[in-house]
């Protein structure tokens, strides 16, 4: 019997699934690889917000953000890649699957090993430039912080339970508040519908030795999402990303654990929007919309914690 969440069963997700269907868009010549997308809000707008899910994550837990961006009128993408097995695999896919699309150019909102990869798209193609922004969300700029590196060439070899629990062994067990008990359990369920090479392929990706030359986005506006509660990044890790991007806009969570997209909703849309205002008015836009009046959280209250937001000039960690 499969494990089934509060968050799975919520109205809000159920509207989603409801109302933005689930497309698979083949990109390669053999038509083996299918990309997974949810799609909302204008699609006359050629230059959306694209989100990357974490290591454990489906294109579906982005789905707080797809409605709630939508309607402000931004074009969202939520993104779900097939199996991919080196970074360049990975880069040229995407590329691939934005020139399907027709998108001229895109932001990317990353989170973790999603967020590692949105620095390696953006690395990869400053000779072309397509992407606009990041926001970057838990992530991080090297590989080389995870434990396996010396296994990760041996994880397509693996069943899907040893993955599951190499993962689920990640996920905190400390006592925290409903929302972020919450979104665990909705990850957990996420967790448990991927398959073994997608599963094998993503922990290949987040612990073969790679890192970000961040010299090559000093010119991309880029702000960091740091949660002060997730468990999965040790301290040094968020302060390398810090002096890695001395121009970034810091936009700090005091709470919301490893998945603040789901927790802390109304703060990350908050703090996307005002990330993308910067853009109102121009080609890079993603909305028609003006984005300068931003809302507050939708309870009219700022969820739990102090959010902060303003320019800034431990060896092992967990996988999430």
């Amino acid at each position: 019997m499969s494990y089934i969440s509060d968050l799975s069963q919520s109205a809000e997700y159920l509207s989603f699934r409801s109302s933005i269907p689930l497309r698979k868009v083949v990109v390669d010549s053999d038509g083996s690889k299918a990309w997974k997308i949810f799609d909302s809000g204008p699609k006359s707008v050629n230059c959306p917000l694209i989100c990357l899910p974490p290591v454990s994550g489906t294109a579906d837990i982005f789905f707080k953000q797809v409605m709630g961006l939508a309607c402000r009128g931004v074009r969202v993408i939520s993104a779900e890649s097939p199996p991919y097995w080196n970074m360049k695999e990975w880069c040229d896919g995407f590329k691939r699957l934005i020139d399907y699309l027709e998108l001229d150019k895109v932001h990317i909102f990353g989170a973790s090993l999603g967020g590692f990869i949105a620095q390696k798209i953006t690395e990869l193609t400053i000779n072309c430039p397509r992407v606009v922004s990041l926001i970057l969300c838990n992530t991080f700029t090297d590989t080389t912080v995870f434990e396996y590196q010396d296994s990760a060439a041996l994880f397509w070899l693996l069943p899907s339970l040893v993955l599951k629990r190499m993962l689920m062994g990640n996920f905190t067990t400390d006592k925290v508040d409903r929302r972020i008990a919450e979104s665990i359990d909705f990850m957990v369920e996420r967790l448990e519908s991927l398959n073994q090479s997608d599963l094998a392929s993503r922990l290949t990706l987040n612990c073969t030795p790679c890192y970000v030359q961040p010299q090559a986005l000093l010119n991309i506006p880029i702000t960091i999402l740091d949660v002060w509660d997730d468990s999965a990044l040790s301290s040094n890790v968020r302060e390398d990303m810090y002096k890695s991007y001395p121009h970034a806009k810091l936009a700090h969570l005091k709470s919301g654990g490893n998945f603040p997209y789901l927790s802390r909703s109304d703060e990350v849309n908050l703090h996307l929007l005002i990330h993308l205002r910067q853009f109102d008015g121009t080609e890079q836009s993603p909305s028609y919309t003006s984005l300068h009046k931003t809302p507050a959280p939708s309870n009219n209250q700022p969820e739990e914690g102090t959010v902060s937001y303003f320019n800034q000039q431990e060896k092992f960690v967990k996988i999430s």
